[in-house]
């Protein structure tokens, strides 16, 4: 209360004021007697009443409506909920950043990096275990520690390659995930080989000839279900070329295998290689459904390379970028024999390093007992896969050495004298 209001209560109470200020300070006193009655009125209230008058007293000097006070509120909450939203955003983009760095140089550092020496494995894995089947992979770096390779699974019929399907692995800070998608027809379910049950049988061209009757007639002892893949192979049109997986009567060496070839219209792709009897099934037969073996042309691996040109130019703080050029040994087309038996074993050992890409890729495949086994007994070689015209592939039916044969891919003419 002012010290003015106070002298003229005096004056009032003295009866110094004119009718009018007299009229004035009763006004005033007026409101003050409703200002008490509105604080007994709260005092007296509950605590609940209490709040609800206090608001309403608020609402009353702030002059602030319930529709304008609702409206604050809910702006007050967007505020609220855009603030969060934003800090989650932030911390988001400052995870994946930070991810980002950490999984390029995971996957990125070194000579050869991570990338290549998991496509490297891949690529030695699918070899071996995938009869005449290739993936050019690419790979495609991702956020939080991942990395997907990628391509398409090749095979090779008649004088092309021909899609059967896609491949992909994906990883996570180097665990390996992986994806087959065949596509109709083309699921691998022919790639059955025979091995011979006695390695005895291993002889010279001319040894052969003497046993010829012999074999023709534990060939004509055959299934039918064999026989009736010749029968299939006859019915194809004479226009179109195959792949065919055919089983020997004997174990050859890789030498004596691609001498076989030499002079005949067709091309061994694959190889499939003695690693002992597969035990795992039980069969007097012989039957081998997820055989071993190498392909024609061999896998090269990157210190198989002879680097006759390099070039490094760095990228920002951890990229660069590398230009070489160089050549991987030659081969001749129906020689080296030995040369892509160390190839194979080199192979084999590379994945022994990678385990676990070699128990994702070729789950089937003990690689140390493989390796162990032809370290020990040498390569043997109990079949092939062939590519070529239909009626080339039908003269195997006469030939000594061939047990069996069983056709995969069929494609329109493409061949090449």
């Amino acid at each position: 209360m002012s010290e003015e209001f106070k002298q003229r209560l005096k004056d009032y109470a003295d009866g110094n004021l004119s009718d009018e200020e007299k009229i004035e300070v009763e006004r005033e006193m007026e409101k003050l007697e409703e200002y008490q009655a509105y604080l007994d009125e709260m005092m007296d209230n509950t605590n609940s009443n209490s709040n609800s008058a206090m608001h309403k007293r608020a609402d009353d000097q702030t002059g602030l409506s319930p529709k304008k006070e609702k409206r604050i509120v809910r702006r007050g909450k967007w505020r609220a909920r855009i603030s969060n939203t934003l800090t989650v955003i932030s911390a988001f983009l400052a995870i994946t950043i930070i991810s980002s760095i950490i999984t390029a140089l995971f996957y990125g550092v070194g000579d050869p990096n991570r990338n290549d020496k998991y496509r490297d494995a891949i690529a030695s894995a699918i070899s071996i275990s995938k009869p005449n089947v290739d993936v050019p992979l690419n790979s495609q770096g991702k956020t939080f520690f991942s990395q997907e390779m990628y391509g398409d699974m090749l095979k090779q019929v008649g004088s092309e390659r021909v899609t059967v399907g896609k491949y992909t692995v994906n990883f996570l800070f180097g665990l390996p995930s992986v994806e087959m998608d065949w596509k109709e027809g083309s699921s691998g379910t022919s790639q059955i080989f025979y091995r011979p049950k006695d390695k005895s049988e291993t002889s010279s061209a001319s040894q052969e000839e003497n046993n010829k009757e012999e074999l023709k007639e534990a060939k004509a002892g055959s299934s039918s279900t064999k026989s009736g893949e010749w029968s299939r192979l006859e019915k194809l049109p004479e226009g179109t070329v195959a792949e065919a997986y055919v089983s020997f009567n004997r174990f050859f060496s890789t030498d004596e295998l691609l001498k076989q070839f030499e002079n005949r219209n067709m091309e061994a792709v694959w190889f499939a290689v003695d690693t002992g009897p597969d035990m795992r099934f039980g069969s007097e037969d012989e039957v081998i459904i997820h055989p071993v073996g190498f392909p024609a042309s061999p896998v090269w691996h990157h210190d198989d390379l002879t680097v006759t040109s390099y070039k490094e130019e760095k990228r920002g703080w951890f990229g660069k970028v590398v230009s070489s050029g160089g050549h991987y040994p030659s081969v001749e087309t129906y020689g080296d024999g030995e040369l892509r038996n160390e190839q194979f074993k080199k192979s084999l050992r590379l994945l022994q390093e990678y385990e676990l890409i070699a128990s994702r890729v070729a789950p089937f495949v003990d690689i140390d007992a493989s390796l162990a086994y032809v370290e020990q007994n040498g390569i043997h070689l109990y079949g092939a896969v062939i590519t070529g015209p239909v009626k080339e592939l039908l003269t195997l039916r006469e030939v000594s050495w061939v047990r069996d044969l069983r056709v995969g891919e069929v494609r329109l003419w493409n061949w090449t004298e």
